[in-house]
């Protein structure tokens, strides 16, 4: 059996639907799904019941954009078996996706301003079914229209580069404000659910765990497409000092993904699961 704790689709910014999504997880033998999807719950009841028609055991998620103000990076906090619709994570995250949603148009303009041909009314063709319009959606416009030939590459970092290390950024960089990781983590556990720090390894974030242990964090995402041998050794060590689960998952995205993965690949095991949802009931008392 394999398991896959790390899935986003067409809500957020994933290319597949749910639909699409569990067809490939069946094909490759996934009987744990956990669908995560950026700053949103909506669907969640749905998939669920879709899963156990095609007996799949579903776990509800959510990933919140969040950020380490003190540090000045970027943070994932994924959430298991999180209260569908919870109000407090709609507060926390509405906000964020109108933000987001309006960063996307001012992308666009920008893009247009810069001789681009492209248009917001074609960008959100490929956005409908989702909470916002993400730069996934922004580049498949550009695919169409000849430009690139994939959503990550040279041209995605000419547009969308953020600037570190004293580069300028991309020409049609509009900066997001995300929220507060040790918040993002409280959050969760406000709507029942478990929270995972999610690829620590792709945003540097393992400096972090201690405080948002403080707050909450009962998990760690160890195996992740982008993390190689010494991420996952870091996020093992992590786990152990202070007692975390290891988590895994693919953070499937479908043709939106930095690099083909198959569903199931990164499996953490059924045990891992079943140690969630230990943590959930502790939670809850």
């Amino acid at each position: 059996m394999k398991v896959d704790l790390h899935c986003h689709t067409d809500i957020s910014d994933g290319s597949f639907s749910f639909e699409e999504v569990l067809k490939r997880a069946l094909k490759e033998n996934v009987s744990h799904l956990a669908i995560t999807n950026h700053d949103t719950t909506i669907g969640l009841e749905e998939m669920g019941i879709l899963a156990d028609e095609a007996g799949v055991e579903f776990i509800p998620g959510v990933e919140i954009s969040a950020y380490d103000f003190h540090r000045n990076r970027r943070i994932h906090v994924l959430g298991y078996y999180v209260e569908t619709g919870h109000h407090a994570i709609e507060q926390l995250c509405a906000p964020l996706l109108k933000e987001r949603h309006e960063a996307s148009y001012k992308m666009v303009h920008q893009l247009k301003e810069a001789g681009y041909d492209i248009s917001w009314e074609h960008v959100q063709t490929y956005a409908q079914n989702s909470t916002a319009v993400y730069k996934q959606h922004i580049m498949h416009a550009l695919i169409n229209n000849g430009y690139t030939a994939s959503i990550y590459g040279d041209l995605y970092k000419k547009l969308f580069s953020r600037g570190k290390n004293g580069e300028a950024p991309g020409l049609a960089f509009v900066p997001v404000e995300y929220v507060d990781a040790k918040l993002a983590v409280q959050v969760i556990i406000e709507a029942g659910g478990v929270p995972v720090l999610a690829h620590p390894g792709q945003y540097d974030s393992f400096e972090a765990v201690p405080e948002l242990v403080e707050s909450g964090l009962q998990g760690i995402e160890v195996w992740h497409p982008l993390h190689g041998e010494e991420d996952e050794k870091k996020a093992k060590q992590l786990a152990e000092e202070f007692h975390l689960v290891m988590t895994g998952g693919t953070d499937f995205h479908g043709f939106y993904g930095e690099k083909e993965i198959l569903l199931g690949s990164k499996s953490p095991g059924v045990a891992c699961v079943d140690e969630l949802k230990k943590r959930k009931e502790l939670i809850l008392k």
